[in-house]
């Protein structure tokens, strides 16, 4: 079941924390020389501090999650971004990954973002993560570009950027 949050309100986020497990565990190398529990707990607030400070202020933004069984199993965050959207963040727990839950996650947000009118979804995939760029093919995203344009302007040749048309 899709859940659309716009705002922290809207979000379980002991739960969402649990699907970004893995990315809040590797960003602890960020304090190499605190315990990894502490740093754990460092880079959770961190998140939560960027979602709550700068995700949730910024217009348009949603975090769209899958729900399975009341559990949160995937999730992933879209914001503006050109003319359309960007779709980053995708990250389903590790105890619920090769089940599809990405794709029926991406597949829901598309249906939610063609009943509120024509969108256009992009992402960003690191070239290796054959995983994620399966899951996104599957879900009818095409090679836009050879690098990665982020937000901010940086450039990324080590990805590619998928492209969705409604």
């Amino acid at each position: 079941m899709l859940i659309i949050a716009k705002s922290m309100r809207d979000l379980r986020i002991g739960e969402l924390m649990e699907v970004y497990a893995q990315s809040n565990l590797e960003k602890t190398s960020d304090w190499p020389n605190l315990p990894k529990g502490f740093a754990l707990q460092l880079a959770e607030q961190d998140f939560r501090q960027y979602l709550q400070e700068v995700f949730f202020r910024t217009q348009g933004a949603i975090c769209g999650i899958w729900q399975v069984n009341g559990t949160y199993v995937s999730a992933l965050r879209l914001e503006p971004y050109r003319d359309g959207l960007l779709l980053e963040g995708l990250e389903t727990a590790p105890d619920f990954r090769r089940k599809g839950y990405a794709a029926m996650l991406i597949q829901a947000v598309q249906q939610f973002l063609r009943e509120q009118g024509a969108v256009k979804l992009y992402s960003h995939v690191e070239k290796r993560n054959i995983a994620s760029l399966n899951t996104h093919f599957s879900c009818d995203f095409q090679i836009a570009s050879d690098c990665a344009v982020y937000i901010n302007g940086n450039m990324d040749y080590r990805c590619y950027t998928l492209v969705y048309e409604a």
